[in-house]
């Protein structure tokens, strides 16, 4: 979630994160072109790990670009589609200064033929070159054939996540590169524009990108340790009574204040558990008088009743 949020954030999509948020766990309809944004790189996110196993091709080049990209391009004849003109030109949004001027249509076909072969080689000829640099390369390499008429960056980054989850990098799953480029946006384009400037050179790309890696990882460290603490505490607070992990955990998110707002659409993809399970796991804390249902449209609400935290104290004691 966090990385389609931000990948799309960095693309322009204007919505808070927490709304954002809010919508891919109520697996809610899109209501807006920046909503259809994240949703389509959540879905996209989704498909790379499913599709881990699987080489990179042209035609899957083309499936997650379109999966990235539907209803949210000008023309719907673009998704899933390479370009078909040279009209295409990387501007300074501040500035308005040609940052880069991509190759022509006409060598697209090659020149995603040659990457594809370098993406899926077993290893490389004559040095060594490490998965993670690897992966930025193909990152970079999207960004400068900019194949598509809108996406290539949102595409350009599924690759990199695409690439390393296939090489046993399983643990990219859960960092958020986009969140760290989208707080250095400017570094960012910079790394693109000096590997320009300087002959292709690289290094700049690459420096860039590997303190980004490190520092995602840096927060999954950090995020990892402050649920582990939080779930200690909560299952220390609720170890006498009858209610399972799950419980807690939604009991643990009401005490710190997170929500106050559930669904069974919510728990079912929080805690990956069916339909049943989640409407028991909520219609025990209704029970309990901790939350209480209220119809909102076609789905149910499950809203904090006003004397929730201290039925939870009550309870907890």
């Amino acid at each position: 979630m966090e990385e389609a949020i931000a990948s799309s954030q960095l693309e322009g999509a204007a919505t808070t994160r927490r709304i954002a948020r809010e919508m891919l766990e109520n697996n809610a309809k899109p209501r807006n072109h920046s909503e259809r944004m994240i949703l389509n790189n959540y879905q996209a996110m989704q498909w790379i790990v499913n599709n881990k196993d699987q080489t990179i091709t042209r035609e899957r080049i083309l499936e997650l670009h379109w999966i990235i990209t539907k209803q949210t391009l000008y023309s719907s004849e673009e998704e899933g589609m390479f370009r078909q003109t040279d009209d295409i030109k990387v501007v300074d949004t501040q500035t308005g200064d040609i940052l880069h001027i991509p190759p022509t249509h006409q060598q697209l076909s090659s020149l995603i033929e040659t990457f594809c072969a370098f993406a899926n080689a077993k290893k490389e000829e004559h040095f060594f070159l490490h998965p993670i640099l690897k992966a930025i390369i193909l990152h970079f390499l999207i960004g400068y054939i900019h194949p598509f008429a809108d996406g290539n960056g949102r595409t350009a980054r599924g690759i990199f996540y695409w690439w390393l989850i296939q090489k046993g990098y399983w643990l990219v799953e859960y960092m958020s590169i986009s969140r760290v480029i989208l707080a250095s946006k400017a570094q960012y384009t910079r790394a693109y524009q000096y590997t320009e400037l300087d002959q292709n050179d690289l290094t700049y790309f690459l420096d860039y990108n590997l303190r980004s890696t490190f520092k995602a990882l840096e927060e999954l460290k950090k995020y990892v340790e402050r649920k582990n603490k939080e779930k200690q505490n909560a299952l220390l607070l609720l170890r006498q009574t009858s209610y399972n992990e799950r419980q807690i955990e939604i009991i643990r998110q009401i005490l710190a204040g997170d929500k106050t707002r559930f669904t069974i659409a919510t728990i079912e993809i929080a805690f990956q558990v069916s339909n049943q399970t989640a409407r028991n796991d909520l219609n025990q804390l209704v029970h309990d008088g901790i939350l209480s249902p209220r119809p909102s449209g076609k789905k149910i609400d499950y809203l904090l009743t006003d004397d929730g935290i201290e039925r939870i104290k009550k309870i907890s004691r």
